[in-house]
């Protein structure tokens, strides 16, 4: 059975503390494994999560401030450790090529990862297949970043009542999906008669930034969001000067985007616990959840199409 969750690896942000690791968050998502901004020590917490390197299909990095980043070194080396055979892309900002060649490649060690490069120059499309797409766009911090959106492509119900009764049956409903349309005894019967739109689910990923015109874009509609609220609104101040956000300015985002399930996450080591932000996003977004170390949080199921929600 196919899982669509977040596995919260490290939450904290510049300052590991005693309760929370620098970040790393794991989506699994049906087949696809995406590791965003691996920080120091996710290794480790991989190992607390029960969660393994051959897990990993694919790797985004927002930016190269080192608790986005210090990880890579680690995860590059257990990934030739581990005698992963499969590809993994590791998508991360052009201009900071230099330090992920040094982080890819930081100390001895047998290399025989399957490791591509991804170097991210314009927004847009980044990864396709049959099922999904990964976009990018770019973030408004103190050095480049860009934000992340991967999107299930959208599809069709087929309703079996009206099949048979339209005497579509065996191959040929393969051959309506395909084709769109099919003649029947002199009659055309089409796709959208017999079946309901299944829009995609839709996971986004907004990490050090101020509040900024693409951070919407990004979790517009998402399913769930995992958002940086590096501060509470009292310290919204501190947040500006340093290109980030508070949890009331992630949960406007939610709010604003049509978000189901908002995650906060990348906590500043002044707050020695979440409720307030909690608190101050809920007020907002009533869906709101502050991520702890090792937490594993699903993505919101899927509604029937029809059911109001289309996802």
């Amino acid at each position: 059975m196919s899982a669509r969750e977040l596995i919260a690896l490290g939450t904290a942000s510049q300052v590991p503390t005693r309760y929370r690791n620098h970040n790393g968050y794991l989506l699994r998502w049906d087949d696809h494994g995406l590791l965003f901004d691996p920080g120091e020590g996710t290794q480790r917490q991989m190992i607390y999560a029960g969660v393994t390197t051959a897990a990993i299909t694919r790797i985004c990095v927002t930016h190269f401030h080192g608790d986005h980043c210090l990880g890579l070194a680690g995860i590059s080396q257990r990934i030739s450790l581990d005698r992963v055979q499969h590809e993994i892309a590791v998508h991360y900002p052009a201009s900071g090529q230099v330090y992920f060649d040094r982080l890819r490649h930081a100390s001895i060690f047998h290399d025989v990862a399957h490791i591509t490069p991804r170097p991210i120059r314009t927004a847009g499309i980044i990864y396709e297949d049959a099922d999904l797409t990964l976009s990018t766009l770019p973030l408004e911090h103190g050095v480049e970043a860009w934000g992340y959106r991967l999107e299930e492509k959208a599809k069709r119900t087929m309703l079996p009542d009206r099949l048979a009764a339209a005497g579509v049956r065996g191959p040929m409903v393969r051959r309506l999906m395909t084709e769109g349309s099919l003649e029947i005894d002199g009659r055309t019967v089409r796709l959208e008669d017999v079946s309901l739109p299944k829009p995609g689910q839709v996971f986004a990923f907004v990490m050090d930034t101020r509040l900024c015109k693409n951070a919407f874009e990004l979790a517009r509609g998402a399913d769930m969001l995992v958002c940086e609220s590096t501060y509470l609104h009292c310290d919204a101040d501190l947040a500006h000067d340093h290109g980030h956000m508070t949890a009331v300015e992630a949960a406007t985002i939610a709010r604003d985007a049509g978000v189901r399930r908002l995650v906060l996450t990348h906590f500043s080591q002044r707050y020695t616990d979440t409720e307030a932000f909690v608190a101050e996003a809920r007020a907002i977004h009533p869906d709101s959840i502050a991520a702890r170390d090792c937490d594993v949080i699903p993505v919101p199921r899927r509604l029937e199409p029809g059911a109001g929600d289309m996802r």
